[in-house]
C-alpha cells in the first residue's frame, strides 16, 4: 500500500474498528508544538510550567485560575483556544466525530484548524486509493486553489504555492507557471506523469487540468462520494456535468460561498449576473444509491453540486456544506 499525505499527521492517530481515526496523545502533542503555544524565552513561569505539564500529560485538566495567572494576555487567549479545541477532540474521541461536531454545531474554529481536520478525514477515507487523480482532486477539500487558463482549459494550482512563486517572481505572469520556462517542479497532471504524485503528494506541485481532462473532473466526483460515505455512512453516486438538463432545479448544495450564492439565485428563479455564471466552474449530479436514505421530498430527484471561483480566481471549497446541505433522512432508532 502506497503512502501519501504524510503531512496530514495520520501516522500520529490510530484507526479504530469502525474505520474512524482515534484522537491519540501523540496527535495532541503536535498542537502543543505549534509556535503560538510554545512559550517564548520571555514567557512567565506559569506559562512555562503549564506547557511542561501538558507535554507530560496532554489530557491534563487545566484550572481557570492557571489561565488567569498567565502574564501575557495574548498567550492567555491562545491557551484558552488551544485547550477548548483539545477538549473538543478528546470528548468526541475521533477526528471525524470532532469535525462533525464543529460543523453541525457551527462552532467558531479558525479555517486552518478546520482544514487540518479535513486533511486527516480525507487521508483516512482515501486509504488504499490507487488513483493519483483522485488524491490530487481531493486536495481541494483542504487546500485553496488558484485558477488559470491554458489553451482554453481551466487549470487549478495550489494557491499557497502560487503566492510563493508570485512573490519570488513578481514580474512574471501567472500563466508562466504552466509554461516550460515557468516553475520547473510544477507539472500539469496527465496520464503520463500522474505516477510522480506519489513521491510529491505533500509538495503540492502538480496542477490539475480540471477543464481539459475528464479524468480530473471524475476524480473530484469520486472524492466527494468517498467523503460523504466515510463521514455520513451514506452511499452516493456523483458524476460531473456540463449543464443542468432538469427543468426544475430542486435540490442543490454549493460547495463554496460563491457557488451557494449562485445556486440560491437559480433556485429562486432570479437573474444571475453573467460574470457570476462565468465563475461557475464545476457542476455535479449526486444520487443516493439507496433512495430511502434521502429525505422523502428528495427521493427520485438528483441533488446538484455547484463549485465556483472567486473574482480573484480562487477556489475555496467548504466540504462542511455536504454535511449540512445534503437531503439525508434522519436514521430512526
Amino acid at each position: 500500500m502506497r503512502e501519501f499525505w504524510v503531512a496530514s499527521g495520520h501516522h500520529m492517530t490510530r484507526r479504530r474498528a469502525d474505520g474512524w481515526l482515534a484522537v491519540t496523545d501523540e496527535l495532541l502533542l503536535t498542537y502543543l508544538a505549534r509556535p503560538e503555544i510554545v512559550p517564548p524565552p520571555e514567557a512567565c513561569v506559569v506559562e512555562r510550567a503549564l506547557h511542561q505539564r501538558l507535554l507530560a500529560d496532554p489530557r491534563a485538566f487545566v484550572e481557570e485560575d492557571t489561565l488567569a495567572a498567565l502574564a501575557d494576555p495574548d498567550a492567555r487567549e491562545n491557551w484558552e483556544f488551544m485547550l477548548a479545541f483539545r477538549d473538543l477532540l478528546v470528548v468526541n474521541e475521533t477526528i471525524e466525530g470532532a469535525y462533525l461536531a464543529i460543523v453541525r454545531q457551527r462552532m467558531a474554529v479558525p479555517p486552518l484548524f478546520l482544514n487540518q481536520l479535513v486533511h486527516l478525514v480525507m487521508r483516512n477515507a482515501l486509504e488504499g486509493c490507487e488513483d493519483p487523480f483522485v488524491l490530487r482532486a481531493a486536495e481541494l477539500f483542504y487546500r485553496p486553489q488558484r485558477a488559470s487558463v491554458r489553451d482554453g482549459a481551466l487549470l487549478m494550482a495550489d494557491a499557497e504555492l502560487v503566492e510563493t512563486v508570485e512573490a519570488e517572481q513578481a514580474a512574471s505572469p501567472l500563466t508562466a507557471m504552466f509554461a516550460e520556462s515557468g516553475v520547473g517542479e510544477l507539472d500539469v497532471m496527465d496520464e503520463t506523469n500522474a505516477w510522480t504524485y506519489w513521491s510529491r503528494s505533500d509538495a503540492h506541485t502538480m496542477a490539475l487540468n480540471f477543464g481539459g481532462n475528464a479524468h480530473a473532473r471524475t476524480a473530484l466526483a469520486t472524492a466527494i462520494a468517498v467523503f460523504v460515505h466515510h463521514l455520513l455512512q451514506v452511499q452516493v453516486a456523483v458524476e460531473p456535468l456540463i449543464d443542468v438538463s432538469e427543468p426544475q432545479f430542486r435540490w442543490f448544495v454549493g460547495l463554496d460561498a460563491e457557488a451557494t450564492a449562485i445556486g440560491n439565485a437559480l433556485w429562486r428563479n432570479e437573474g444571475v449576473d453573467p460574470s457570476a455564471m462565468q465563475r461557475l466552474i464545476g457542476l455535479f449530479r449526486l444520487r443516493f444509491i439507496d433512495e430511502q436514505r434521502a429525505e422523502e421530498a428528495a427521493r427520485g430527484h438528483p441533488t446538484y453540486l455547484l463549485m465556483a471561483m472567486t473574482r480573484d480566481k480562487e477556489i475555496r471549497l467548504k466540504p462542511q456544506n455536504l454535511v449540512t446541505g445534503l437531503p439525508i433522512a434522519p436514521v430512526l432508532n
